[in-house]
């Protein structure tokens, strides 16, 4: 064992068992919008504000992080998404369900806060394939839940129900669930915020955001059943998790906004190709360059703004404000765009970001 894994293995373990649970939790968002539509009777796009609720706990959770980040620990945040997705399942009508969707996401931002830089500091040279393998176990809750999902008979209670069980399980029983913060971000950089990569950040959440959460009600639009729009989203998941092996590996090579880049451009060839041709099967594809979003934005953003306590909640701040607004915008333009609506809006924005990635791709990568 290496000494930075033997000496941050807690920290590592703590972090992967977290993540697990945050994919499953997002995950379960996009296949149970159909059942929180009939059981609390809402139209499609009234049920898609459960999403922007999860991304509104999200920020709030941040922005706690952002002046508490010294003292916030793992298992607070663990505390926090058992909670809501505990009040979730208890399904108390709308108000309730929005609540829970709330709290369960300002646990998952603060849990993003909490680990991120400081696997990103703790493994020094390594830090942005470690961060990736972080970020890359989220990937198997997300292809896990949605099965599950469909294995309990499509019931957001039983489903939702067993996340919050998993996390106060963790929250309660696992010992590394509070490791210390590394060194190296005792002694902090000078905080510079970047508005730049800030705003590429908040593009590629909202489009990750749009993706998980409205992408199994866009397959269903276009022709595919309830059961086969969850097990397509746990198959993108499957292609987003090997993305983000992979880029264990493709960090130590590319730059971090290289892979931003061409991130962005397979989205757009993926999704324009789902408008035309096959949706089912692009959607899943879009899934590995997806994969990529939020690794290479993190790692850029930090490189460019320091390592001061509140840079990490600055950079996924300004991410979930595109994982509010974006759902809520998409749901609102796509059912004028007809059955492959959704397809060409990511297929067109994410063609457009990548456009101003490249043109920027030099400084950037500074």
């Amino acid at each position: 064992m290496t000494a930075p894994l033997k000496t941050h293995a807690a920290l590592l373990i703590a972090g992967l068992f977290s993540f697990v649970l945050m994919g499953a939790g997002q995950s379960l968002y996009g296949p149970a919008l159909p059942a929180f539509a009939r059981d609390l009777n809402l139209t499609p796009a009234q049920a898609g504000w459960l999403i922007s609720a999860h991304w509104i706990g999200c920020i709030l959770g941040v922005a706690g992080m952002y002046r508490l980040g010294a003292v916030v620990s793992p298992r607070m945040a663990l505390a926090a998404m058992a909670a809501g997705a505990a009040l979730i399942a208890l399904g108390p009508g709308w108000i309730g369900t929005f609540a829970g969707a709330v709290a369960f996401g300002a646990g998952y931002g603060c849990a993003t806060v909490v680990f991120n830089p400081r696997v990103l500091a703790a493994f020094g040279d390594k830090g942005p394939s470690m961060l990736s393998l972080l970020n890359a176990v989220f990937s198997l809750g997300a292809i896990a839940a949605p099965l599950a999902f469909v294995a309990l008979g499509s019931s957001p209670r039983f489903a939702f129900g067993g996340v919050a069980a998993l996390c106060a399980a963790i929250c309660l029983f696992a010992g590394a669930a509070d490791p210390a913060r590394p060194a190296a971000l005792e002694q902090p950089q000078p905080y510079q915020r970047h508005w730049g990569i800030l705003a590429f950040g908040m593009i590629a959440v909202g489009l990750e955001a749009c993706l998980i959460g409205l992408g199994p009600t866009a397959l269903v639009e276009a022709g595919q059943s309830e059961t086969e729009a969850a097990r397509l989203l746990s198959m993108f998941f499957v292609a987003f998790l090997l993305a983000r092996v992979a880029l264990v590996f493709a960090a130590q090579v590319l730059p971090s906004f290289t892979l931003y880049a061409l991130a962005m451009s397979g989205t757009s060839a993926a999704a324009l190709a789902g408008a035309l041709f096959d949706p089912a099967l692009c959607f899943v594809l879009i899934g590995g360059s997806a994969g990529l979003f939020f690794p290479s934005y993190f790692v850029t953003a930090a490189r460019k703004m320091g390592t001061d306590i509140r840079v990490p909640a600055t950079i996924i701040a300004a991410g979930l404000v595109g994982g509010i607004l974006a759902p809520v915008i998409l749901t609102n333009v796509v059912e004028s765009l007809g059955r492959h609506g959704f397809f060409w809006i990511i297929g067109g924005a994410s063609g457009l970001t990548a456009i101003l990635a490249l043109l920027v791709l030099r400084p950037m990568n500074r």
